[in-house]
């Protein structure tokens, strides 16, 4: 059974890139970025999840003319590979009919990867006596594709997380708050469980808050306020 190769797919275009050889290993990239908010008497600041980070996929391509010459029947000499690399390097370039690069996939595999180039790092290794190159190695990263519909397809929000920050001024209280944000005073619990407030009738002044947006769930229990 023969080795499957990866592919890159211009899915603008339909055109597939198959690789001259697998990837020796690929690494995958992911993070999410955290709001913190520094809250007096507390040991630590409260986070707060601010949004994700594109994911990113990092590997190397080996480009090889001299090899691929010679399996063809040609002379040792092999052509240019810098034609060969040219393939991968121009799915960096802007498409006239989208004004942008090509949205491209990555399939090897199991792993299928809709993307973008974002990095391509070209080191020749290889030289015919007259100094063209025939062998290259291309370090890629991919940045992962995302648009609304692909992220309203695949993550089902009940609300939004997003929070705003309020700051204590002197005879407040958190029912007092909840009517102002909220236009009910007595939903201040989403307020007091986000900060960490036991006594809600006793605020210090200049205290920064986060309030919530409603409906909000208690990450203990689970229930759902509104």
């Amino acid at each position: 059974m023969a080795l499957e190769k990866a592919t890159i797919t211009n899915t603008n275009s339909g055109t597939r890139i198959g690789v001259q050889f697998n990837p020796e290993e690929y690494t995958l990239n992911r993070d999410v970025n955290y709001a913190q908010a520094a809250i007096p008497g507390l040991s630590a600041p409260l986070l707060q999840f601010a949004h994700g980070n594109m994911q990113t996929l990092d590997l190397e391509l080996l480009i090889d003319s001299h090899e691929a010459h010679a399996a063809g029947g040609g002379n040792a000499a092999g052509g240019d590979v810098r034609q060969l690399v040219r393939r991968v390097t121009d799915l960096m370039n802007i498409d006239p009919a989208t004004h942008a690069p090509p949205v491209l996939l990555f399939t090897w595999g199991s792993l299928s990867f809709t993307c973008v180039l974002a990095k391509a790092s070209q080191k020749f290794t290889m030289f015919r006596p007259d100094g063209v190159p025939v062998r290259a190695k291309v370090s890629v990263t991919f940045n992962e594709f995302r648009n609304g519909d692909l992220e309203a397809k695949e993550v089902k929000r009940e609300t939004a997380d997003y929070s705003k920050m309020h700051v204590v001024v002197q005879g407040e209280t958190l029912s007092g708050i909840a009517a102002q944000v909220y236009a009910n005073a007595a939903t201040w619990r989403p307020i007091a469980i986000l900060n960490g407030i036991d006594d809600p009738s006793s605020l210090e002044v200049g205290r920064h808050l986060l309030v919530p947006q409603l409906p909000f769930r208690d990450p203990e229990t689970g229930e759902v306020m509104r």
